[in-house]
């Protein structure tokens, strides 16, 4: 990882709700953090024909929302904040980079950020590179956003039409799941205590869950979530992506290649997911937070007859010296009781079974849980003696949060911003690991199960509330 270099961040798709919400918000804490007023420079691309001074009102309204420092706002927004319509064409956008720079003495450093919708990806990118803009004069670093593709054969077609025109050390897959602090610190958590990696292995691990949960419906994403599901929209991203972390193997080295390798091993040791250990839902009406929701095919712009799964809960192995035998359970799902994205790692039960009331043993299996949203932290489900004369166990957690220790930590996107201007490609996909995750479900999306209906505020179709039960395990919200 290089250090700060000043630098031209180009958002195309710049009046999306993404820049508003995320991106701004993110680099204007970045600046503000470590004193990179006059270094960081944004050009807003889109179609809206507006001024630099329009958007830069925009921009101060959702700064302003987002909580940024006053100050920073008002020295930074006028300086440093640009915008230009794309209708003028490509060649305008150059000419509107080279003056920027020039003016503000930047050295050609460029991150193209591609806030648009997926089916606009190639041609942007083609547009890039036939203006020259994806050459020098400094870096030039170009970020993708998910979904990457929505087949095997798609992604593999953007990942030669990237390649093309960008090498791979040039390009950001960004997952924002993998900025959260909590989940780059599974790293950390496993690799620097000695207590967790010598049990992180089949002989001491029972089984791992992972679930990413929303309350939520779908606001104003019907027309994509239509056609995509939940297993694309979350499964073979966020869910496969916390997963190979989990799994992974120590790398050779703390470097980005090096982690990335032993993630692509992970999911190329994953055995095919037979068909019966996958269970695809739909929510239907219910009652979330106290509020009475409708069912998915009532949603607006749904089709009445869609048979988008909303909800998927499966069962995977993995085949290696570290996992053998040991069951993976993935899920994720809309109209869920609450928000929630979690990882369940179970140890197995002691081997001989001393603690007995009444015939029946009362050990459970001790477990640490990684919450990674909300309230970030980690804990540590162990049994003790109930302060009773009779000989009654009961769980208790050890328990760690962040906000606790450390305070407010830095949003997903405002990290991942700064390892892309830094040049970290650490917590970024690689080309061969995107496929492999595409790889891994394309069998499921070819043949995908009809969707079982589950009442919103529920967790899902009771198909998944049973998948650990035939290997003898429980979802964890049944065990607390």
């Amino acid at each position: 990882m290089s250090d700060f270099s000043p630098t031209l961040f180009v958002i195309v798709g710049a009046t999306g709700d993404l820049t508003r919400r995320k991106l701004l918000p993110s680099i204007a804490h970045l600046v503000s953090r470590h004193g990179w007023q006059d270094g960081l420079h944004v050009l807003g691309l889109g179609r809206t024909a507006q001024s630099d001074g329009e958007f830069r009102d925009w921009a101060r309204e959702s700064l302003e929302i987002a909580g940024v420092d006053s100050e920073i706002i008002s020295a930074w927004c006028d300086s440093s904040i640009h915008y230009l319509s794309t209708e003028g064409g490509w060649d305008a956008v150059a000419d509107k980079i080279t003056d920027i720079e020039q003016a503000n003495d930047l050295p050609g450093n460029r991150v193209f950020y591609l806030a648009i919708p997926p089916g606009a990806f190639p041609s942007t990118i083609d547009a890039i590179a036939a203006t020259g803009l994806n050459e020098g004069p400094g870096f030039t670093r170009l970020v993708v956003e998910k979904p990457f593709g929505h087949s095997v054969e798609s992604a593999h077609e953007l990942n030669e039409h990237v390649h093309a025109h960008f090498d791979e050390s040039q390009t950001y897959r960004i997952d924002h799941y993998l900025g959260k602090e909590t989940v780059q610190n599974l790293l950390v958590f496993r690799f620097a205590n000695a207590l967790f990696e010598s049990s992180w292995n089949r002989s001491l691990v029972r089984s791992v869950e992972i679930t990413v949960a929303e309350d939520l419906g779908l606001g104003s994403r019907a027309g994509y979530y239509d056609t995509a599901g939940a297993l694309r929209d979350m499964i073979q991203n966020h869910v496969t992506q916390v997963l190979s972390l989990v799994a992974m193997e120590p790398p050779v080295k703390l470097e980005a290649d090096a982690i990335r390798d032993e993630k692509v091993k992970v999911l190329r040791s994953i055995q095919p997911i037979r068909p019966e250990n996958v269970v695809f839902g739909q929510y239907e009406s219910g009652v979330v937070e106290d509020e009475e929701v409708a069912a998915y095919r009532d949603e607006k712009n749904v089709a009445d007859d869609s048979t988008t799964e909303t909800a998927v809960s499966l069962r995977l192995h993995i085949d290696n010296w570290r996992w053998q035998g040991v069951p993976f359970y993935l899920r994720t799902g809309k109209r869920f009781p609450e928000r929630l994205t979690q990882i369940v790692v179970r140890f197995n039960e002691p081997p001989v079974r001393l603690f007995e009331v009444d015939g029946a043993c009362e050990v459970h299996s001790d477990a640490v849980i990684i919450t990674l949203q909300p309230n970030e932290g980690f804990e540590l489900l162990f049994d003790v003696k109930a302060p009773t004369e009779e000989m009654r166990l009961q769980t208790v957690p050890l328990d760690f949060r962040y906000a606790a220790a450390f305070g407010k930590l830095p949003g997903a996107y405002e990290t991942l911003i700064e390892d892309i201007v830094l040049g970290d490609q650490t917590l970024f996909v690689r080309a061969d690991e995107v496929e492999a995750a595409w790889k891994l479900y394309q069998p499921i999306l070819d043949n995908p199960p009809a969707p079982e209906a589950y009442a919103a505020g529920t967790w899902g179709p009771a198909s998944s509330t049973k998948l650990p039960h035939a290997t003898g395990d429980r979802w964890i919200e049944e065990t607390r």
